[in-house]
C-alpha cells in the first residue's frame, strides 16, 4: 500500500509538472496583454487582411483535403493492393518532414524551372508567392491529418455491416454512402479537427512556398511572425485569436462527438439497410 501510496504521488507530480508546462504559455498570453485591448488591436488593418487570406485558403484546402482523402482513406481502409504499405507511407511521409523542406519540396514542384513548374509557366499558370501557394502548402502538410485518421475511422467500420448491404443487393457506392460513411463520420470529424487546427497554424511550408506578402499570402501565423519586432502586442493579440479559434473548433468537435456517441444505440440508423435491395 505504501508503494502504491508513492506512485501515486509520483504520476501527480509527473501529471502537475506536464500541465504546468502546457498551460503555461497559453496562461501568458492572455495575462502579457490587456484582454480589452484585443479587439482594437485586432481590427489593425493587417491583421484583418491576415484573417482574409487565412480564412480563404483555408477553406480552400480543407475542401479539397475532405473531397479527395475520403475517397482515399477509404481505398487504403478496405482494399488490399500491391504498394498499399508504399501508399500509406506516403499519406504520412509530411507528418515528419521539417516544415522547411515540405516548402522547399513544393517550390521544386511547381516553381519555374520545377518538376512540372515549367509545363505550368509555359501554360501561363504561376503559383510560387500566391495564394494558390498557400492552399497547396496547407494541403500538403494538413491532409495526412484528415486521411490517416479516415484509414482508422473506415476501418473501425463493422465489416458484417457492409457485407449485409452487399448480399441486400446495394452497390460498392451506395454501401460506402449508406453504411460506411455515416459509421465512420465521427472519425472523420476528428481527422478534419486535426487537419483543420494543423492548417491555421501552418507556417514553414508556407512562408518558403508562398513568402510573406499582406494582403495575399500573409496568414496569421506570418503576420504573428512579421509583428513580433514591429508591435509584440499586436502578436500577442493574434495568438489569443488563433487560441480561442482552436479551442473552439476542439470544444465543438468533443460536444458533437458526446451527442454521436449518446444516439448511436438507437437502431434507427440501420431500420432502413434493407431498402437498399431495390
Amino acid at each position: 500500500m505504501r508503494g502504491g501510496g508513492a506512485f501515486t504521488v509520483l504520476l501527480a507530480l509527473a501529471a502537475g509538472i506536464a500541465l504546468t508546462f502546457l498551460a503555461l504559455p497559453i496562461v501568458a498570453l492572455f495575462t502579457e496583454v490587456p484582454l480589452r485591448r484585443v479587439p482594437d488591436l485586432l481590427r489593425d488593418p493587417a491583421v484583418r487582411d491576415a484573417i482574409a487570406v487565412t480564412v480563404r485558403t483555408n477553406a480552400i484546402a480543407n475542401v479539397l483535403i475532405v473531397v479527395v482523402g475520403t475517397p482515399v482513406g477509404y481505398l487504403l481502409a478496405t482494399r488490399a493492393f500491391r504498394g498499399r504499405t508504399l501508399a500509406i507511407t506516403l499519406v504520412e511521409l509530411p507528418l515528419v518532414l521539417p516544415p522547411a523542406v515540405a516548402g522547399i519540396g513544393l517550390l521544386a514542384a511547381f516553381g519555374a524551372g520545377g518538376l512540372v513548374g515549367t509545363r505550368l509557366n509555359e501554360a501561363g499558370i504561376v503559383i510560387p508567392f500566391t495564394q494558390w501557394a498557400v492552399v497547396l502548402a496547407v494541403t500538403f502538410v494538413a491532409s495526412p491529418f484528415y486521411v490517416r485518421q479516415a484509414i482508422t475511422a473506415f476501418e473501425g467500420v463493422d465489416r458484417s455491416l457492409v457485407d449485409a448491404a452487399r448480399t441486400l443487393g446495394a452497390s460498392p457506392a451506395r454501401t460506402f454512402a449508406r453504411i460506411s460513411l455515416p459509421l465512420a463520420t465521427a472519425g472523420l470529424l476528428a481527422g478534419w479537427v486535426l487537419a483543420f487546427a494543423r492548417g491555421v497554424g501552418e507556417f514553414g511550408a508556407t512562408i518558403v512556398f508562398a513568402g510573406n506578402v499582406k494582403g495575399e499570402t500573409q496568414t496569421l501565423t506570418l503576420a504573428i511572425y512579421e509583428q513580433l519586432d514591429a508591435n509584440f502586442d499586436l502578436a500577442l493579440a493574434i495568438g489569443i485569436l488563433l487560441v480561442v479559434l482552436s479551442g473552439s473548433v476542439l470544444l465543438s468537435y468533443k460536444m458533437l462527438s458526446s451527442w454521436r456517441r449518446s444516439s448511436s444505440t438507437s437502431p434507427a440508423p440501420f431500420a432502413r439497410t434493407s431498402s437498399m435491395s431495390g
